[in-house]
């Protein structure tokens, strides 16, 4: 019973993402679900375009809540993903104590009292209200919780991921001069990775691990049917075939789903009924990215779109 329980909560996540145009796998759900349920942060890992950034923002349409995310790059540190010191307005108010500094210190009798009564004023710019938080306080200072994106997370440098792992387990931040800052409500938090290096052990272990692919025939057909509803049953099959086939190829960088999309609304921009070998060598640039591939693949379309037209009329 509670197996079956479970398996109606993951279907209901299935529901749930494609309320949000998102068509997930059964994968997909299960990762989502679980992710909610231990609390744990979900490390999606596969090429790029297959949907992994989309499904953070399917998760936080769904769920009716604010979408942070953090794009990460080469040198990201604390102070553009964490927080960093409003410096101008601390200058500010060091002008204002300056100008009333008799005020201030009026009532010091000794040097001692006097800088007790600075230093007391020292901790003030640094408090709560002089901190400018960035993606990460902001994602855990959100009332009604909200969807960390930290996307990418292997273009950023290994350090990097230190500054995270207290996050990622804890939900919560240490800032020296504030002391621990916890989540109100715990993020849900989704990194992504194209796998251009190796991510540290440590922040793997603090994540559910979810790889997402190239996906089968027939769902890509259901994710071409959400996003281009108006293209014909048989052209989506025919142009699915025909990519699927295209991936077969030796190419530098293989088409995704991103790119299955965008040729599929090509193709009804054209109003195109079926795959013809002209138009498909038209717009192979749609779907390729550089021109070798375009050139490798441009003497194999008059057989993929043959085999992807039988395809149309008996898949």
């Amino acid at each position: 019973m509670a197996e079956q329980r479970s398996s109606d909560l993951i279907a209901d996540v299935e529901k749930g993402l494609a309320g949000a145009g998102y068509i997930a796998s059964r994968q997909i759900a299960t990762a989502v679900y679980l992710a909610q349920q231990i609390e744990k942060p979900i490390l999606v890992e596969g090429p790029a375009g297959v949907g992994k950034t989309e499904l953070a923002k399917a998760i936080a349409a769904w769920r009716g809540q604010n979408m942070i995310r953090l794009q990460c790059y080469e040198g990201l540190d604390e102070a553009k993903a964490l927080y960093e010191w409003k410096y101008a307005k601390q200058l500010l108010y060091t002008q204002i104590l300056k100008d009333k500094l008799g005020e201030v210190l009026g009532g010091a009798e000794t040097l001692a009292q006097a800088l007790h009564q600075l230093h007391a004023f020292g901790d003030v710019f640094f408090s709560k209200e002089f901190v400018e938080p960035r993606p990460l306080l902001q994602a855990l200072e959100q009332p009604a919780g909200c969807v960390l994106l930290i996307d990418e997370i292997d273009k950023s440098d290994a350090e990097f991921e230190s500054l995270l792992l207290e996050i990622l387990s804890d939900f919560q931040i240490t800032i020296p001069e504030l002391g621990t800052i916890s989540a109100v409500v715990p993020p849900t938090v989704i990194l992504t990775s194209n796998g251009e290096r190796d991510l540290g052990d440590a922040l793997k272990r603090r994540c559910l691990h979810l790889h997402i692919g190239f996906p089968e025939q027939r769902l890509e057909e259901r994710i071409v049917e959400s996003r281009v509803p108006g293209i014909a049953q048989s052209l989506r099959r025919q142009l699915v075939g025909f990519i699927n086939d295209l991936r077969t190829l030796d190419l530098k960088k293989l088409p995704s789903v991103s790119e299955t999309i965008d040729w599929a609304r090509v193709l009804v921009l054209l109003q195109a009924s079926e795959l013809e070998p002209e138009m498909v060598k038209d717009t192979l640039n749609v779907l390729l990215k550089y021109e070798a591939d375009i050139e490798a693949a441009r003497p194999e379309v008059s057989g993929f779109v043959a085999r992807a037209g039988r395809h149309g009329v008996f898949g």
